[in-house]
Protein backbone atom coordinates (compact mmCIF):
# COMPACT_ATOMS: atom_id res chain seq x y z
CA UNK A 1 0.00 0.00 0.00
CA UNK A 2 2.81 2.33 1.33
CA UNK A 3 4.63 1.55 -2.36
CA UNK A 4 1.84 4.13 -3.95
CA UNK A 5 2.79 6.96 -1.71
CA UNK A 6 5.83 9.48 -3.35
CA UNK A 7 4.99 13.47 -2.61
CA UNK A 8 5.39 15.13 0.57
CA UNK A 9 1.82 15.19 0.46
CA UNK A 10 1.16 11.95 -0.36
CA UNK A 11 3.18 11.15 3.22
CA UNK A 12 1.11 13.82 5.21
CA UNK A 13 -1.95 12.49 4.52
CA UNK A 14 -1.04 8.89 4.76
CA UNK A 15 0.30 9.70 8.68
CA UNK A 16 -3.19 11.85 9.34
CA UNK A 17 -4.85 8.95 8.07
CA UNK A 18 -2.88 6.26 10.13
CA UNK A 19 -2.65 8.41 13.13
CA UNK A 20 -6.76 9.05 13.31
CA UNK A 21 -7.17 5.12 12.30
CA UNK A 22 -5.06 4.56 15.30
CA UNK A 23 -6.94 6.82 17.74
CA UNK A 24 -3.54 8.55 19.13
CA UNK A 25 -4.55 11.81 21.55
CA UNK A 26 -3.18 15.16 20.09
CA UNK A 27 -2.25 17.53 23.39
CA UNK A 28 1.68 18.12 22.31
CA UNK A 29 1.96 21.34 20.16
CA UNK A 30 -0.67 19.80 17.96
CA UNK A 31 -4.43 19.34 18.47
CA UNK A 32 -5.18 17.38 15.20
CA UNK A 33 -3.50 14.73 13.34
CA UNK A 34 -3.46 16.59 9.97
CA UNK A 35 -1.20 19.29 11.77
CA UNK A 36 0.89 15.87 13.57
CA UNK A 37 1.58 14.44 10.39
CA UNK A 38 2.52 17.66 9.21
CA UNK A 39 5.37 18.51 11.87
CA UNK A 40 6.37 15.28 11.87
CA UNK A 41 6.91 15.17 7.55
CA UNK A 42 8.60 18.32 7.48
CA UNK A 43 10.93 17.80 10.10
CA UNK A 44 12.20 14.72 8.87
CA UNK A 45 12.81 16.25 5.84
CA UNK A 46 14.30 19.12 7.40
CA UNK A 47 11.96 21.31 5.86
CA UNK A 48 10.52 24.58 7.63
CA UNK A 49 6.22 24.63 8.90
CA UNK A 50 6.34 27.50 6.77
CA UNK A 51 7.28 25.66 3.19
CA UNK A 52 4.89 27.18 0.20
CA UNK A 53 2.19 24.80 -0.73
CA UNK A 54 4.06 24.01 -4.03
CA UNK A 55 6.65 22.07 -2.38
CA UNK A 56 3.60 19.89 -1.40
CA UNK A 57 4.22 18.06 -5.01
CA UNK A 58 8.21 17.16 -4.13
CA UNK A 59 8.90 13.34 -4.49
CA UNK A 60 11.03 11.59 -1.30
CA UNK A 61 13.91 9.56 -2.06
CA UNK A 62 14.12 6.01 -1.08
CA UNK A 63 15.92 6.89 2.19
CA UNK A 64 13.36 9.50 2.78
CA UNK A 65 10.59 7.67 2.40
CA UNK A 66 11.94 5.06 4.79
CA UNK A 67 12.78 7.46 7.32
CA UNK A 68 9.51 8.75 6.97
CA UNK A 69 7.08 5.63 7.44
CA UNK A 70 9.36 4.36 10.30
CA UNK A 71 8.50 7.33 12.36
CA UNK A 72 4.93 7.21 11.57
CA UNK A 73 4.79 3.90 12.30
CA UNK A 74 6.46 4.41 16.21
CA UNK A 75 4.00 7.37 16.66
CA UNK A 76 1.17 5.00 16.23
CA UNK A 77 2.64 1.64 18.02
CA UNK A 78 4.95 3.57 20.89
CA UNK A 79 2.53 6.49 21.18
CA UNK A 80 5.71 9.05 21.32
CA UNK A 81 5.09 12.56 20.94
CA UNK A 82 6.10 13.84 17.04
CA UNK A 83 8.61 16.30 18.86
CA UNK A 84 10.48 13.29 20.66
CA UNK A 85 10.23 11.14 17.46
CA UNK A 86 11.94 14.48 15.58
CA UNK A 87 13.73 15.87 18.11
CA UNK A 88 12.46 19.61 17.50
CA UNK A 89 9.02 21.57 17.74
CA UNK A 90 8.24 25.11 17.58
CA UNK A 91 7.45 27.48 20.39
CA UNK A 92 6.00 31.10 19.63
CA UNK A 93 7.38 31.20 16.44
CA UNK A 94 10.97 29.73 17.19
CA UNK A 95 12.39 25.88 16.71
CA UNK A 96 13.74 24.26 19.70
CA UNK A 97 15.37 20.82 20.53
CA UNK A 98 12.61 18.73 22.37
CA UNK A 99 13.44 15.02 23.74
CA UNK A 100 12.48 13.13 26.91
CA UNK A 101 14.99 15.59 29.31
CA UNK A 102 11.48 17.92 29.45
CA UNK A 103 8.16 18.14 28.61
CA UNK A 104 7.14 19.29 25.13
CA UNK A 105 6.75 22.52 24.48
CA UNK A 106 3.07 23.65 24.31
CA UNK A 107 1.77 26.84 26.88
CA UNK A 108 -0.65 29.27 25.56
CA UNK A 109 2.11 31.72 27.25
CA UNK A 110 3.19 31.96 23.71
CA UNK A 111 0.73 33.85 22.56
CA UNK A 112 1.80 36.55 25.31
CA UNK A 113 4.81 36.49 24.20
CA UNK A 114 4.52 36.82 20.34
CA UNK A 115 2.09 39.91 21.44
CA UNK A 116 5.27 41.43 23.48
CA UNK A 117 2.64 40.52 27.01
CA UNK A 118 -0.03 43.61 25.60
CA UNK A 119 -1.90 44.90 27.87
CA UNK A 120 0.36 43.54 30.86
CA UNK A 121 3.39 45.48 30.08
CA UNK A 122 2.69 48.54 28.14
CA UNK A 123 3.50 50.69 30.56
CA UNK A 124 6.18 48.77 32.13
CA UNK A 125 10.27 49.02 31.90
CA UNK A 126 11.10 45.47 32.24
CA UNK A 127 15.11 44.33 32.43
CA UNK A 128 15.24 41.34 33.87
CA UNK A 129 12.98 38.75 33.62
CA UNK A 130 12.66 35.18 35.09
CA UNK A 131 11.30 31.65 33.48
CA UNK A 132 10.88 29.63 36.77
CA UNK A 133 10.33 26.00 35.83
CA UNK A 134 11.65 26.79 32.45
CA UNK A 135 12.21 22.59 31.20
CA UNK A 136 13.30 23.13 28.13
CA UNK A 137 13.77 26.76 28.38
CA UNK A 138 11.38 28.03 25.51
CA UNK A 139 9.85 30.52 27.27
CA UNK A 140 12.22 31.92 28.64
CA UNK A 141 14.43 31.90 25.87
CA UNK A 142 11.45 33.60 23.48
CA UNK A 143 11.18 36.21 26.13
CA UNK A 144 14.60 36.76 25.12
CA UNK A 145 14.54 36.39 21.24
CA UNK A 146 11.38 39.01 21.14
CA UNK A 147 13.17 41.43 23.68
CA UNK A 148 16.46 41.51 23.54
CA UNK A 149 17.22 44.08 25.83
CA UNK A 150 15.96 41.86 28.64
CA UNK A 151 18.36 39.65 30.73
CA UNK A 152 16.70 36.76 31.32
CA UNK A 153 16.85 33.82 33.76
CA UNK A 154 15.63 30.42 33.28
CA UNK A 155 15.27 27.95 36.12
CA UNK A 156 14.65 24.01 37.22
CA UNK A 157 15.65 21.57 39.80
CA UNK A 158 15.83 19.46 37.23
CA UNK A 159 19.36 18.42 35.89
CA UNK A 160 18.31 16.69 32.59
CA UNK A 161 15.99 19.45 31.58
CA UNK A 162 18.76 22.32 32.19
CA UNK A 163 20.77 20.28 30.20
CA UNK A 164 18.55 20.48 27.12
CA UNK A 165 17.69 24.25 28.12
CA UNK A 166 21.53 24.72 27.91
CA UNK A 167 21.24 23.34 24.27
CA UNK A 168 18.56 25.53 23.11
CA UNK A 169 20.28 28.65 24.06
CA UNK A 170 23.41 28.05 22.63
CA UNK A 171 20.71 26.70 19.44
CA UNK A 172 18.76 29.88 19.72
CA UNK A 173 22.28 31.96 20.04
CA UNK A 174 21.23 34.17 22.89
CA UNK A 175 24.24 33.01 25.56
CA UNK A 176 25.00 36.42 26.25
CA UNK A 177 21.36 37.41 27.76
CA UNK A 178 20.14 33.87 29.06
CA UNK A 179 21.49 32.28 32.01
CA UNK A 180 20.32 28.87 33.30
CA UNK A 181 20.22 28.71 36.75
CA UNK A 182 19.37 25.28 38.85
CA UNK A 183 17.60 25.89 41.30
CA UNK A 184 14.71 24.76 43.22
CA UNK A 185 11.81 27.66 42.50
CA UNK A 186 13.92 30.23 44.20
CA UNK A 187 16.37 28.92 46.86
CA UNK A 188 19.22 29.36 44.65
CA UNK A 189 18.66 32.71 43.11
CA UNK A 190 20.63 34.59 45.38
CA UNK A 191 18.13 37.65 46.32
CA UNK A 192 18.12 38.31 42.79
CA UNK A 193 14.96 40.89 41.75
CA UNK A 194 12.99 40.68 38.60
CA UNK A 195 10.63 43.54 37.07
CA UNK A 196 8.63 39.58 35.66
CA UNK A 197 8.14 36.27 36.53
CA UNK A 198 6.68 33.88 33.98
CA UNK A 199 6.35 30.39 35.23
CA UNK A 200 4.66 27.20 34.00
CA UNK A 201 4.89 25.15 36.88
CA UNK A 202 3.82 21.48 37.34
CA UNK A 203 0.03 21.39 37.95
CA UNK A 204 -1.41 18.37 37.02
CA UNK A 205 -3.30 16.61 39.84
CA UNK A 206 -2.58 12.76 40.98
CA UNK A 207 -5.52 11.85 39.50
CA UNK A 208 -5.47 13.48 36.63
CA UNK A 209 -1.90 12.46 35.77
CA UNK A 210 -3.44 8.57 36.34
CA UNK A 211 -6.18 9.06 33.63
CA UNK A 212 -3.48 10.64 30.98
CA UNK A 213 -3.39 8.52 27.80
CA UNK A 214 -0.27 7.20 26.33
CA UNK A 215 1.44 10.04 24.60
CA UNK A 216 1.56 11.48 28.04
CA UNK A 217 3.82 8.78 30.18
CA UNK A 218 7.20 9.40 28.09
CA UNK A 219 7.01 13.08 29.49
CA UNK A 220 8.98 13.39 32.89
CA UNK A 221 6.37 13.23 35.80
CA UNK A 222 8.20 15.31 37.51
CA UNK A 223 7.62 18.27 34.53
CA UNK A 224 3.61 17.66 35.15
CA UNK A 225 2.50 16.74 38.91
CA UNK A 226 2.28 19.17 42.23
CA UNK A 227 -0.06 17.32 44.77
CA UNK A 228 -3.49 16.31 45.17
CA UNK A 229 -5.46 19.37 43.35
CA UNK A 230 -2.00 20.43 41.61
CA UNK A 231 -1.53 23.90 43.59
CA UNK A 232 1.50 22.52 45.54
CA UNK A 233 4.28 24.67 43.39
CA UNK A 234 2.02 27.49 42.39
CA UNK A 235 1.57 28.02 46.39
CA UNK A 236 5.15 28.01 46.95
CA UNK A 237 5.62 30.28 44.06
CA UNK A 238 3.13 32.82 45.26
CA UNK A 239 4.92 32.78 48.96
CA UNK A 240 7.71 33.66 47.84
CA UNK A 241 7.77 35.70 44.51
CA UNK A 242 7.25 38.97 46.07
CA UNK A 243 10.34 38.89 47.35
CA UNK A 244 11.79 38.45 44.03
CA UNK A 245 9.77 40.70 42.05
CA UNK A 246 10.68 44.84 41.62
CA UNK A 247 8.03 47.23 43.23
CA UNK A 248 6.38 46.92 40.55
CA UNK A 249 6.78 43.72 39.36
CA UNK A 250 4.58 41.39 37.49
CA UNK A 251 4.03 37.35 38.18
CA UNK A 252 2.39 35.25 35.34
CA UNK A 253 1.72 31.56 35.87
CA UNK A 254 -0.34 28.60 34.58
CA UNK A 255 -2.57 26.70 36.47
CA UNK A 256 -4.40 24.96 33.62
CA UNK A 257 -7.37 23.18 35.20
CA UNK A 258 -6.42 23.71 38.66
CA UNK A 259 -7.39 27.02 37.81
CA UNK A 260 -10.57 26.58 39.61
CA UNK A 261 -9.21 25.06 42.62
CA UNK A 262 -6.67 28.00 43.14
CA UNK A 263 -9.58 30.61 42.94
CA UNK A 264 -11.72 28.60 45.47
CA UNK A 265 -8.13 27.97 48.01
CA UNK A 266 -7.68 32.40 47.89
CA UNK A 267 -11.14 33.90 47.21
CA UNK A 268 -9.78 37.60 48.17
CA UNK A 269 -6.27 37.16 45.92
CA UNK A 270 -7.71 39.34 42.82
CA UNK A 271 -5.97 37.14 40.02
CA UNK A 272 -6.44 38.11 36.83
CA UNK A 273 -7.47 35.01 34.37
CA UNK A 274 -6.10 36.08 30.79
CA UNK A 275 -8.03 35.78 27.96
CA UNK A 276 -6.76 34.09 25.05
CA UNK A 277 -7.55 33.70 21.33
CA UNK A 278 -8.99 30.40 22.17
CA UNK A 279 -10.18 31.71 25.53
CA UNK A 280 -9.29 31.15 29.45
CA UNK A 281 -6.41 28.81 29.23
CA UNK A 282 -5.91 28.96 33.55
CA UNK A 283 -3.05 31.41 33.55
CA UNK A 284 -3.34 34.23 35.76
CA UNK A 285 -1.54 37.87 36.19
CA UNK A 286 -0.90 39.08 39.37
CA UNK A 287 0.93 42.16 40.58
CA UNK A 288 3.64 42.24 43.02
CA UNK A 289 1.37 44.97 45.57
CA UNK A 290 -1.07 42.25 45.77
CA UNK A 291 0.93 39.62 46.41
CA UNK A 292 2.40 41.39 49.61
CA UNK A 293 -1.46 42.48 50.40
CA UNK A 294 -2.43 39.24 50.78
CA UNK A 295 0.55 37.38 52.25
CA UNK A 296 -0.82 36.22 55.06
CA UNK A 297 -3.63 33.91 53.53
CA UNK A 298 -1.06 32.84 51.40
CA UNK A 299 1.22 31.62 53.42
CA UNK A 300 -1.24 29.83 55.30
CA UNK A 301 -2.28 28.47 52.69
CA UNK A 302 1.27 27.08 51.26
CA UNK A 303 2.05 26.06 54.83
CA UNK A 304 -0.91 23.62 55.00
CA UNK A 305 0.79 21.72 51.75
CA UNK A 306 4.27 21.58 54.18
Amino acid sequence: MTAELATIIDFIRYGASRFSAAGLTFGHSHDNPIDEATHLVLACLHLPPDIPPAYGAGRLTAEERARVLELIERRVSERLPVAYLVGETWFAGLKFKSDRRALVPRSPIAELIESGFAPWLDDRHVERALDLCTGSGCIGIAMAEYHPDWRVDIVDISDEALSLARENIAFQHVEGRVEAVKSDLFAGLDGRRYDLIVSNPPYVTEDEYAALPGEYSHEPKLGLTSGEDGLDICLRILDQAADYLTEDGLLIVEVGESEHALAALLPRVPFVWIEFKVGPMGVFALERRDLVEHAAAIRAAADARR
